[in-house]
């Protein structure tokens, strides 16, 4: 019985940990504002960038196609990377 309960719990939190792993996303800036640290995509997607991601904000100009991947929390996509793309 123990080791039914065992086999369980470590099923359990293999599906938490692959659905924490985040989502990603690709697209073209449609705009970005500094103050707020937000990124828009032309689809209307919309990337919060915290202080800890490093991405150069002179790069995120509006027709700049970015690949970032990001966690859903207090529903707000928030990244954990950003990436430029050519």
């Amino acid at each position: 019985m123990t080791r039914v309960f065992a086999v369980l719990i470590a099923l359990l939190l293999s599906v938490s940990l692959a659905s924490a792993g985040g989502n990603e996303v690709q697209g073209k800036v449609k705009s970005y504002d500094a103050a707020t640290n937000m990124i828009t995509l032309e689809d209307g997607t919309q990337i919060s960038v915290p202080a800890t991601v490093k991405v150069q904000a002179d790069q995120l100009k509006p027709g700049a196609t970015i690949k970032a991947s990001y966690e859903e929390k207090d529903g707000k996509k928030v990244a954990n990377s950003v990436e430029v793309t050519p």
